[in-house]
């Protein structure tokens, strides 16, 4: 069996067509386009790749973009008088708080900042809380875990009764990622740096998130025959034979996964641009929201 691959970047294009489209329609109607601020103190190089792509991506799609980039030495206090910036401004409709941040940083408060109705990155505790309780529904989902579900529904996927194993438990990825699956009906198991005996997890797994940013962390022998593997992880390795010496690899080995899964992503190629397309439509979401707020006051 050689799986069908779930073409990230494809239906990333194809959703962003239609985000353009709105955004112009904004922009016509407004004077004004939609607006991200991006907030980032760190030194992961997976997270400022994605800032600059995401800062890309808002010009392609139209979006104003602003980007507070902060240096090493940067203070609790300045990381969050940079997202109080943001918040103040009428023209940024959603705020970014790329993470992870600097050691010096304490995230939680930082995330708690974001104006509720910024918080396109689906952050915010309150938004969170929403996503996991019955008959709530947040006013924003994280980007990288919405993403996965869109590919899910491009590729088939029957939720509803499903066994889906999520590998990684963080607050970026895979807690809300376990949350979403649940409120779509699957049968969900969190695996993470804990858990004895993975394997014995995947074996029987219709669907597979690995989110725990280890490079090629699952074999394909671990995998159930025909299950849907969707990989978030984005690990940079050495890559001595490349032009910049370096590459990006997932964190299941897709080599092996390959001949084996039902349905594959690819790294880079498969949630990545999912990821940032969820934000560019979040962004447009909270835009079009402020306007109906400004109406009904």
């Amino acid at each position: 069996m050689t799986a069908t691959i779930i073409d990230g970047r494809a239906i990333a294009d194809r959703i962003r067509e239609g985000i353009a489209a709105e955004v112009t329609a904004f922009q016509q109607a407004h004077g004004y386009p939609p607006g991200l601020g991006v907030v980032y103190a760190g030194e992961d190089p997976a997270s400022a790749t994605y800032v600059r792509m995401k800062r890309r991506a808002c010009e392609r799609a139209g979006i104003h973009s602003v980007a507070h980039i902060l240096p090493q030495d940067v203070t609790q206090a300045d990381v969050e008088a940079a997202v109080d910036t943001l918040n103040n401004d009428p023209k940024i409709h959603g705020i970014l708080v790329q993470l992870p941040l600097y050691d010096q940083i304490n995230e939680e408060p930082v995330l708690r900042k974001v104006s509720l109705e910024k918080d396109v990155d689906g952050f915010h505790p309150v938004n969170i809380g929403a996503l996991a309780m019955k008959g709530r529904d947040p006013l924003f989902t994280p980007a990288t875990p919405t993403g996965c579900m869109v590919l899910l529904e491009e590729a088939g996927v029957d939720l509803n009764g499903a066994n889906a194993v999520v590998i990684g438990r963080s607050n970026i990825v895979g807690m809300p990622m376990a949350l979403m699956l649940t409120k779509a009906n699957a049968t969900v198991t969190i695996c993470h740096s804990r858990t004895r005996d993975i394997r014995d997890y995947l074996k029987n797994a219709d669907v597979v998130i690995a989110a725990v940013g280890k490079p090629n962390y699952v074999p394909g022998d671990w995998l159930k025959p025909g299950a849907v593997v969707i990989d978030v992880g984005t690990n940079r390795v050495d890559a001595p034979d490349t032009e910049r010496g370096y590459k990006f690899i997932g964190d299941v080995d897709f080599n092996s996964a390959v001949e084996v899964a039902g349905a594959i992503t690819q790294v880079p190629g498969g949630v990545g641009p999912m990821t940032i397309t969820m934000l560019l439509q979040n962004t447009v979401k909270a835009a079009q929201r402020s306007v109906e707020h400004i109406r009904e006051s």
